[in-house]
């Protein structure tokens, strides 16, 4: 039987970027699924203790910054520390992708566009023209998709998915669960790897 990895995510957070293709690389060499649930960030952290970044100590902002060219680096992967478009309220991608889920999209390569359109394109992923071009691109109804993300269905699942994170443990994102084991941050998939037979 397939193993599941329970995946918490923003797609306005860089490490949920910067760890989402190899967790889909991970899943894939270990045989296993990704059960892929966008949060909104800002809720989790009214209810876990967390902060926006504009409201964090200068020390852990200065911190912050150093990690994003670090981790970048060590990866090999082009990243934009300080995209136009940011901060940018994660809600609407996250209603856009819960709901073209629950049609049979696959969030994982949708997903991972949209990330980029922050931390690559310069673009501004809560604004609908830009999340309906993205969705046409990968070859989704993106009018209707933008369109029926802002009722009432789209947002239960976003809230659904939260109340998941949360029931999980998750006070910041990414956070993959395996078996009911927590993982928190893209820096911890050597973890997960190894708990799913793939390390």
């Amino acid at each position: 039987m397939s193993r599941t990895v329970a995946y918490f995510y923003s797609h306005a957070s860089p490490w949920s970027f910067l760890g989402h293709r190899r967790l889909m690389e991970i899943a894939e060499t270990a045989g296993a699924a990704i059960d892929y649930r966008p949060v909104s960030v800002a809720d989790i952290f009214a209810k876990t203790g967390g902060l926006p970044l504009a409201k964090r100590p200068p020390e852990r902002r200065a911190y912050r910054m150093a990690e994003l060219k670090r981790w970048p680096a060590r990866l090999g992967l082009e990243i934009n520390a300080e995209p136009k478009h940011f901060p940018v309220d994660d809600k609407p991608a996250g209603r856009l992708v819960a709901l073209a889920v629950s049609r049979g999209a696959d969030a994982g390569p949708l997903s991972e566009r949209i990330m980029s359109g922050v931390w690559r394109r310069e673009e501004d992923i809560a604004d609908p023209a830009t999340l309906a071009r993205i969705a046409d691109e990968m070859g989704l109804d993106g009018a209707g998709l933008v369109a029926d993300s802002t009722g009432d269905a789209a947002e239960a699942m976003l809230a659904e998915n939260g109340e998941r994170a949360l029931a999980a443990g998750c006070f910041g994102v990414p956070w993959y669960a395996v078996d009911g084991e927590p993982f928190w941050g893209q820096d911890r998939l050597d973890f997960v790897a190894e708990r799913l037979g793939a390390g």
